[in-house]
């Protein structure tokens, strides 16, 4: 079986969910393949490959320097026909789930989305995943064998792969595949020392039950005494306390830290979809009957206000 990964970068920087692919890969068992794309990709191939990826496939571009869909598709389109693997992984981020929808239908090959858990049956690969809100667990298998089987996996389900053998290739692309009618004018980055919710490994967030944009900053101590990601629910989002970008739960990001404290936040399904597959989750809620704690590994009554603080300020004692 051959095992093709794809890891994505962002300002010359790998996403920590490239070597979690390369351990799911490693569970499959056969001949791994990586592929790297950046304006120069050289020391970033040097990193998979020490780290279990297999034969790394590098192309270095100019034009590969920031994430461009049709550019992308084009030339891991061209990678894949050249080496024919059985299944395409990649990290259901935001970046990743866009990637591979166009992937696979420029392949008119199967796919699925979000995975928790992909195995081998004989010929034939199983991907797990959760459907409805998490209600019901989906077993997808690829039906047509001759046709690669895209898959993204959700980020933090496998530990990432700290070593194994590696080589890597340069691969050199038809001029052609990297010509686009898309232009990447600008690339803002996110405010600095901020931690992405996807790849965090603890979050805190706040719903509302803070009361206020004021007290948000209350919320955001912990996660910093924490180093931690501030994640927040739709509503104090939707009330335009906070952007968008920190939103969990079903219209917004799907997280799986090893701990989610949840702050003020009722436990709406809208938020616990986008969350309830975390390690070990924290709620903190003056409402003894909210939602949150049926799902909650430790649950506090009581308030906010006097908690939040109480814990930070435990917490810089014993972690400083």
């Amino acid at each position: 079986m051959k095992i093709f990964t794809v890891a994505l970068q962002k300002d010359g920087k790998l996403l920590a969910g490239s070597y979690e692919l390369i351990e799911a890969a490693k569970s499959l068992g056969g001949e791994i393949y990586t592929a790297i794309l950046a304006e120069d990709a050289s020391s970033l191939a040097s990193e998979l490959a020490s780290r279990g990826g297999g034969n790394v496939l590098v192309v270095s571009h100019p034009q590969l320097k920031h994430y461009n869909d049709d550019v992308y598709v084009k030339v891991l389109s061209s990678l894949i026909a050249k080496y024919s693997p059985n299944v395409v992984l990649g990290p259901a981020s935001f970046y990743g789930k866009a990637l591979f929808g166009r992937l696979a239908a420029a392949m008119d090959a199967p796919m699925a989305s979000d995975v928790t858990a992909i195995s081998q049956n004989g010929d034939s690969l199983t991907a797990t995943r959760p459907s409805y809100g998490g209600s019901v667990i989906a077993q997808v298998a690829n039906a047509d064998s001759s046709k690669p089987f895209f898959v993204t996996i959700r980020m933090k389900i496998y530990p990432e792969s700290k070593d194994g053998a590696g080589e890597v290739v340069q691969e050199s692309v038809d001029e052609a595949l990297l010509t686009s009618n898309m232009t990447i004018k600008e690339v803002k980055a996110e405010s600095a020392g901020s931690v992405n919710l996807t790849e965090a490994d603890v979050i805190v967030s706040a719903g509302r039950g803070i009361k206020g944009t004021e007290n948000i900053p209350m919320v955001k101590d912990l996660a910093n005494v924490l180093k931690g990601a501030f994640g927040a629910s739709r509503a104090i989002v939707d009330a335009g306390w906070t952007e968008y970008s920190n939103q969990v739960g079903q219209t917004g990001k799907t997280v799986n830290p090893k701990l989610y404290i949840a702050i003020g936040i009722s436990g709406a399904i809208q938020h616990l979809v986008g969350m309830q597959t975390s390690k070990t989750i924290v709620a903190v809620n003056k409402d003894k009957d909210a939602p949150i704690f049926n799902i909650a590994t430790y649950g506090i009554v009581g308030d906010a206000f006097e908690i939040v603080p109480a814990l930070t300020e435990k917490f810089k004692a014993e972690l400083s």
